[in-house]
This record gives C-alpha cells, structure tokens and sequence, in this order.
C-alpha cells in the first residue's frame, strides 16, 4: 500500500515539474502561478486561508502577494468582516495569465490523461475523493486527541 502512496506523489511531483517549466515561460515562478491559480479559483479568499492551501507559514505568502500585488497582479481588499483580514483578487492585468495558466493545465490533463476514457477518469477521481476523506478524517482524529 504504501508503494501506491508513493507512486501518488512522484506522479504530482512529476506533473508539477512539467507545468513549471511550462509556466516559466509566461514569466512566472512556481509561487506565483500557484498563487495565481488559488486566488483565480477562488476570488475573495483571505490571505490566512491561501498559505494554508498552498501549505506555506502565512509570512511566506505575504512575500508573494507583495510581489505580485508590487506586478499589478493580485490585489488585497479589506475583510468586511474581519479588520485583521485581507481578501485577496486577481486585477485585470493577471486575467491573461490565469487563463495561460488555465490552458496550460488543460493541455497538460489532456496530455497526461490520453488514452482514458471518461469513465474511468471518473473513477480515478471519485477514488483519489474518497483518500482525501480518509485522510482529514484521520487528521481531523489526530488533532482532537493532540
């Protein structure tokens, strides 16, 4: 089982690696089109909540909105609800490279998927849905008896 977990990884690393090298070619670093891709995915979402996700201290994520919203990029919009918070969006001038991003990522799933058919992609996502359940349910265990 845990040769499959591994497998799982290398084959993220390897698609990730791609699409970096891909990615660089509009400009920016694997930081910043993830950044791009969160924030594209989804508009409003507070700064706290994007290092979460991208699995980085909240002092790291700053640095690259700085930059970014330095490039014109990303902007930073106060919480209504929240003083402390920042809601993050993408301005006009990142629409064109998240959709290059966009488009990237499509021909990389069309490349990287060929010879599947649509059910069984289906399957493979409703499998890898059910390991991520499994998982936070096992963190979420974890954490309450910590």
């Amino acid at each position: 089982m845990k040769e499959l977990a591994w497998e799982i990884a290398e084959t993220h690393r390897a698609m990730r690696r791609h699409f970096d090298r891909r990615a660089s070619a509009l400009g920016v670093t694997t930081a910043q089109w993830r950044v791009i891709a969160h924030v594209a995915h989804s508009p409003g979402i507070k700064q706290v909540e994007l290092a979460e996700r991208l699995d980085v201290e909240p002092i790291t994520a700053g640095r690259i909105l700085d930059r970014l919203e330095e490039a014109g990029l990303v902007e930073r919009q106060p919480d209504p609800a929240d003083r402390r918070a920042w809601r993050l969006f993408l301005t006009e001038k990142a629409k064109p490279i998240s959709n290059k991003l966009r488009d990237l990522a499509e021909d990389l799933s069309d490349e990287a998927f060929a010879g599947f058919d649509p059910e069984q992609l289906q399957l493979i996502r409703d499998q890898l849905a059910k390991v991520r359940e499994n998982v936070s349910r096992t963190d979420s265990v974890q954490r309450k008896s910590a």
